[in-house]
């Protein structure tokens, strides 16, 4: 006889479905941190978008990949820069 906490389905939370799909944070492609944000911020973002941050500066590793953490970094930094810029006035 099982118990409750045996029939219980295990669902991974998305951190392991992406360690399961051999998905490293911090070397991604341009594709696959693009599909990443999409899932994440739950609008389309696009290979485009991720092509012209890196473009307009948006770090990448040696290899071309990037690390989310500091695009996500440099993204924030980016974001404040324009508020200031802007007079405060969020650039949404």
């Amino acid at each position: 006889m099982s118990t409750p906490r045996e029939e219980q389905t295990v669902r991974p939370d998305s951190r392991q479905a992406e360690r399961a799909a051999g998905l490293n944070p911090a070397a991604l492609s341009v594709t696959d941190t693009a599909r990443t944000l999409t899932r994440v911020a739950g609008r389309p973002v696009s290979e485009a978008m991720i092509e012209r941050d890196i473009d307009d500066g948006a770090p990448t590793n040696a290899d071309g990949t990037i690390n989310l953490v500091h695009y996500a970094a440099w993204l924030v930094r980016d974001m404040a820069e324009s508020a200031s810029a802007n007079g405060g006035a969020r650039g949404d």
